[in-house]
């Protein structure tokens, strides 16, 4: 996963504060190539970039979800998004990755991989469409739809070459229309500065510059 965060400076005394309390975990971190990569308890990768132009004006957010898949996937990934969902997706030959436009400043990217893929674990992510019933009916047509969970949402979990009717990855998609009730719902991106020892009441919310 990529971040974006207002301070990679203050970042790194964060990181470093919590270091001994993680001893024992999977938490590392290092700064190389311009970002800090971070290895959470758990072992997931998470790289922190200061905010830059590439990232547009996003200040504090996740510009990017970069998942690994089978070597050759990628741009059948591709055609996949951008025949189901409409998306401007392309497959990059030199990053040997499919990116995928999923948001304002987002993207995801599936990078292909000679290694070996771990099984599927179940995670997900969530997405709000303008034409919900378009790529519903081309999952139906392919038979990936999982659960219709209500007029609002459904549920896809394999992504396949359209043309050949291929699977090449799973990723459990939670399909969301604007008319769902939790679309359009006030986020707050909390103030990554505020801490026990310099709480400064009324400055839980990160603002950026104006």
């Amino acid at each position: 996963m990529g971040v974006v965060v207002p301070d990679l400076g203050e970042l790194k005394k964060r990181l470093e504060s919590v270091r001994p309390k993680l001893a024992e975990t999977r938490f590392s971190f290092t700064e190389k190539n311009g970002h800090v990569a971070t290895t959470c308890p758990w072992g997931n990768d998470i790289r922190a970039y200061a905010p830059q132009d590439r990232f547009g004006d996003m200040k504090l957010g996740m510009p990017y979800v970069e998942l690994t898949v089978p070597k050759g996937a990628a741009p059948g990934i591709a055609r996949f998004y951008e025949k189901g969902f409409g998306v401007k997706a392309k497959f990059d030959a030199g990053e040997k990755a499919a990116i995928v436009p999923s948001g304002r400043n987002q993207k995801m990217i599936f990078r292909e991989t000679d290694g070996s893929i771990p099984p599927f674990d179940g995670h997900h992510i969530a997405i709000y469409i303008a034409d919900f019933s378009g790529p519903h009916k081309f999952l139906l047509k392919h038979g990936l739809v999982t659960e219709e969970s209500n007029p609002d949402q459904y549920r896809f979990k394999d992504i396949v070459d359209p043309d050949t009717g291929a699977k090449l990855f799973e990723l459990e998609h939670e399909v969301r229309s604007l008319r769902h009730p939790m679309y359009g719902r006030p986020f707050v991106n909390r103030n990554p500065a505020q801490m026990q020892r310099t709480y400064v009441r009324g400055y839980d919310a990160f603002v950026g510059d104006k």
